[in-house]
């Protein structure tokens, strides 16, 4: 148990105008967050009805166990919009459309006690993205505080059974509020829609005799409905490495109770997996029979499990998976190599990269990523394998910046930015273009990002912000020309529609990336509070970190109002785990200046250090302000936290704790 120390007052500092020309990104971000206001509320208006489930009647387009996580994603990053713009309006709706999906999918059948019957959790951690969204935002909820014990609890090993604490394992691939859900699919026997756009995926499983090509499989149904069978044998009993998403279902409800069982729990079983990984020279295996050996089902292959190295996507499920589990292990735990282990799946892919033209890729795919990254069609890139099988490393593509991004993020070691540096380097496009894009884990804009932060991009702020409103300007005429028939719509469809962006605002305002899609916990460098509590920037202020290392980080924030003052506290990491020690910051003597005078005064100015006692900071933005903090960080010294200024001590985790 931690003993805390005596509470110590926090630290408040007050700023000025800078006399320097207005910041023309604040002006900007400012009007994206009061476009993204009026977005949010037209989505609502148009697409969803009272109770907050979306306008959706054609139950029967679905399939047997898919599409819950589809419906929650829906609306995935709208209470992380809330943390950052501090609109309770918005906080308010993301729980009413959690309540209304929730009660839809109940009468649909999906779930049992308000949670997922039983699905893998490469979706299920789509799925719950919304959840643990509310509950960052709003931890002093006690129906979600409940909510988060209670779906944490499916997997510690009690009723309803989906964990084996004896051997350390899941015992299905799908589980849930329902328990163990052997196979993956209801219908018996099995049909899987095998159809031509699943060729750039290839065969699930790869050395059965006679089903050796996506073209003998499509030729034949009998071939069809025995790999099918083949399946639900070696792919539907056991574990998964996918599994590890729900690591973060027990961080949650760590950081919602502070019940350390959850915390135990988590440590315990992804410490399972690394394991596994050790006894295969540090590459993860991605799949354990039932009585717990690796390959089991797979004749003795360390790969081919369902969501695994093999198929469909290789090292985007695998690698989240093992880097949503590091991160969160991190998190409790900073001193036990967690980080090691994800980074090792990384560079099994990374480490067998090629030089060559987008002709290297997958012919179905290859359009897609080739305008995505901004490639040269005709130029050499660097292309990475990310998947294993019989054969070897295959399935070159260009490498995945967001996984690499999101590991340095929270390491801020010196090896994963030079390799960041090195693959932007190796890549045919321009380092510095914000694509307009929006794909469904509204990703993918980390390398101009990165390039801003090495100084390489310093037009970055304003072209994002540019671009993020073009990108909004298109959805929101998207949602006011569709007419599409609720009876006829597919599962996805409200998907392509909604308009929330946090992406750019994550790497602005709080120097991190997007959170990672299949059920990561958001990392970001700082968060933000107004003076009553509610998480989020004070109306008319602006935020921009401008620079990143281990100890340090540069942010300006800016009072875009001059009218009144703006007060906001400025917390290390989105969990508090950072602890501010210290911050630097200059203000301009004689502002505002003599009335003889042509010119506002800009020197000469004062250089000003402050100890934080506290950890967190509060900043007082007088009419017009700017101000440039420099704030040092004791990173991870904090334990992490939903409620960072409930905290009574400025070094919790020094206090003499076992982190295990």
């Amino acid at each position: 148990m931690t003993t805390s120390p005596p509470a110590t007052a926090r630290t408040r500092i007050s700023a000025a105008p800078s006399g320097g020309a207005f910041p023309g990104w604040a002006v900007l971000q400012r009007k994206l967050l009061d476009e993204l206001d009026r977005a949010w509320r037209l989505f609502r208006d148009r697409c969803t009805e009272a109770d907050g489930r979306v306008r959706f009647d054609n139950p029967g387009y679905l399939s047997s166990r898919d599409a819950v996580d589809d419906f929650y994603e829906i609306f995935f990053n709208w209470p992380v919009l809330a943390t950052i713009s501090g609109s309770t309006d918005l906080l308010d709706a993301a729980k009413r459309h959690w309540t209304g999906t929730t009660r839809m999918l109940e009468g649909l059948g999906r779930l049992h006690d308000e949670y997922e019957i039983g699905y893998d959790w490469f979706h299920q951690g789509e799925g719950n993205l919304l959840f643990y969204g509310v509950c960052l935002a709003s931890p002093q909820d006690p129906l979600f505080a409940d909510r988060a014990a209670r779906f944490a609890r499916l997997y510690l090993g009690g009723p309803p059974g989906n964990y084996d604490p004896a051997r350390n394992m899941m015992r299905a691939i799908h589980t849930g509020s329902g328990g163990p859900r052997y196979g993956l699919r209801d219908e018996q026997p099995a049909r899987y829609p095998w159809t031509r756009s699943m060729d750039r995926y290839g065969l699930p499983i790869t050395w059965l005799p006679g089903i050796d090509s996506y073209e003998t499989l499509l030729a034949d149904e009998a071939r069809q409905l025995r790999l099918g069978a083949e399946m639900e044998h070696r792919m539907g009993r056991g574990d998964a490495v996918v599994s590890l998403g729900a690591t973060t279902l027990a961080l949650n409800a760590y950081l919602m109770t502070g019940d350390e069982t959850f915390r135990d729990w988590m440590l315990r079983y992804t410490d399972g997996w690394v394991e596994r990984a050790a006894a295969n020279g540090g590459v993860v295996p991605d799949n354990v029979g039932p009585h717990g050996t690796v390959g089991e089902l797979m004749d003795g292959r360390w790969y081919g499990g369902h969501y695994g190295w093999s198929f469909p996507h290789g090292l985007e499920s695998v690698g989240s998976a093992a880097l949503i589990a590091a991160i969160n292990c991190h998190l409790v735990a900073p001193d036990r190599g967690y980080l090691e282990f994800a980074r090792r799946q990384l560079d099994f892919c990374l480490d067998q990269a090629v030089e060559a033209t987008p002709d290297r890729i997958h012919p179905d795919m290859r359009a897609e990523l080739v305008r995505r990254h901004g490639l040269d069609p005709h130029a050499p890139t660097i292309l990475a394998p990310v998947r294993y099988t019989d054969g070897g490393h295959f399935d070159y593509q260009p490498p995945h910046l967001d996984l690499l991004t999101a590991l340095w993020n929270v390491s801020q070691d010196d090896h994963d930015r030079r390799r960041l540096r090195q693959v932007r380097q190796a890549s045919s496009s321009d380092p510095r273009e914000f694509r307009l894009f929006r794909n469904k884990g509204e990703d993918g804009h980390c390398e101009p990002w990165l390039a801003y932060l090495d100084g390489e991009n310093p037009g970055y702020p304003q072209a994002a912000l540019a671009g993020a409103l073009s990108v909004l300007s298109r959805r929101l005429d998207l949602i006011e020309a569709d007419t599409t028939d609720p009876r006829a719509m597919t599962e996805w469809h409200y998907q392509a529609l909604n308009p929330v962006l946090t992406e750019v605002l994550l790497q602005l305002c709080c120097g991190g990336p997007q959170v990672i899609y299949n059920g990561g916990v958001l990392q970001t460098q700082v968060r933000y509070f107004r003076p009553d509590g509610t998480p989020g920037l004070p109306p008319d202020v602006a935020a921009l970190v401008t620079r990143i290392t281990a100890d340090e980080i540069d942010l300006q924030l800016v009072n875009t109002s001059l009218a009144g003052s703006r007060e906001v506290t400025v917390v290390g990491g989105a969990l508090g785990e950072h602890v501010i020690a210290a911050a630097t910051w200059s203000t301009v003597d004689s502002w505002p200046g003599r009335l003889a005078d042509q010119f506002a005064p800009t020197s000469p100015a004062s250089r000003h250090h402050r100890d934080v006692a506290a950890g967190t900071l509060d900043v007082v933005l007088a009419p017009g302000a700017d101000v440039r903090l420099t704030l040092y960080l004791d990173r991870h010294a904090a334990h992490p936290t939903y409620r960072p200024l409930d905290r009574t001590a400025a070094h919790p985790r020094s206090a003499g704790t076992d982190d295990h």
